[in-house]
């Protein structure tokens, strides 16, 4: 089942891009559109790709107009071919002019990130890796953009430094030999319920994590071999991340070494947005 944002967060963030996009009205519409006028429009897809966004591209246009009437033709999550109607708009001419570029903005973003993941989730299956975001999300659009992730078949990681441990190459740089102690003196301090999660650069690295305790080992920019060889040593006692820069063509590879979760930071922080238009009849 998707897990769906909630709807005081997505009307927050839709309302500070209409005032960041609008702050005195829009003065094009203003002077060129009858404040009478009357239209209506389609949201078409310009390309094939994955759902994910309606209901942030209906939030920007009602809280631009209560009035507006969307009409939602494609459920999050479900593929779309080039031309499919995935909405209908209707309502004032300046209201749908006035919250055009945000709605679009948004759906198109989210749909790019929801495509994009579904390549990766459909290029590992039959292995049990998991494709999973991280925290390379634009700022103030991690909601939207995790559960576009989600509409496109993949997991979300910790969703902030207030999440989970993980320690990182800089904090273990910070801690030198001292890592086991220290995560073993973290695992008595924290909850029960806290997953703690390590990453390591080399081999040599992932007995001394392991002694500490970490639930999860990240395998961060590991060879294809000795990704392989970091699974047999790790030997079930944890859960395997692979990490580092993974991309479309490799993730098969990376997969099929045995590994738990696979990382892709490329899912929010490089997508592209997809082609998506408002067209008005």
């Amino acid at each position: 089942m998707l897990m769906p944002m909630e709807m005081r967060e997505i009307e927050r963030v839709v309302a500070l891009a209409l005032v960041e996009d609008a702050p005195w009205g829009d003065l094009t519409s203003q002077v060129l559109v009858p404040a009478d006028a009357m239209a209506s429009a389609e949201l078409v897809a310009r390309e094939e790709g994955v759902m994910s966004g309606g209901e942030v591209f209906e939030a920007a246009m009602r809280l631009t107009d209560a009035s507006v009437m969307v009409n939602l033709l494609v459920d999050e999550g479900a593929r779309f071919a080039k031309g499919d109607v995935l909405a209908t708009v209707n309502g004032s001419a300046r209201s749908i002019l006035q919250a055009e570029r945000v709605a679009l903005n948004f759906v198109q973003r989210m749909a790019g990130i929801a495509t994009l993941t579904a390549s990766f989730v459909k290029a590992v299956e039959g292995t049990t890796a998991r494709i999973v975001d991280t925290r390379k999300t634009t700022p103030g659009l991690r909601a939207f953009e995790r559960y576009a992730v989600r509409c496109g078949g993949g997991r979300n990681h910790r969703y902030s430094l207030s999440d989970a441990v993980m320690a990182k190459d800089n904090h273990l740089a910070v801690l030198g030999s001292g890592v086991t102690a220290a995560l073993m003196a973290a695992k008595k301090a924290l909850p029960h319920t806290v997953h703690v999660e390590v990453e390591v650069d080399r081999l040599e690295q992932i007995e001394a994590v392991l002694a500490g305790g970490a639930d999860t080992v990240m395998l961060d920019n590991f060879s294809l071999d000795d990704m392989r060889a970091g699974v047999a040593q790790i030997a079930g006692r944890a859960l395997v991340e692979a990490s580092g820069g993974v991309k479309l063509e490799q993730v098969r590879a990376i997969a099929e070494t045995g590994v738990d979760v696979i990382s892709v930071g490329a899912l929010t922080h490089s997508v592209r947005a997809l082609d998506l238009g408002l067209d008005f009849a």
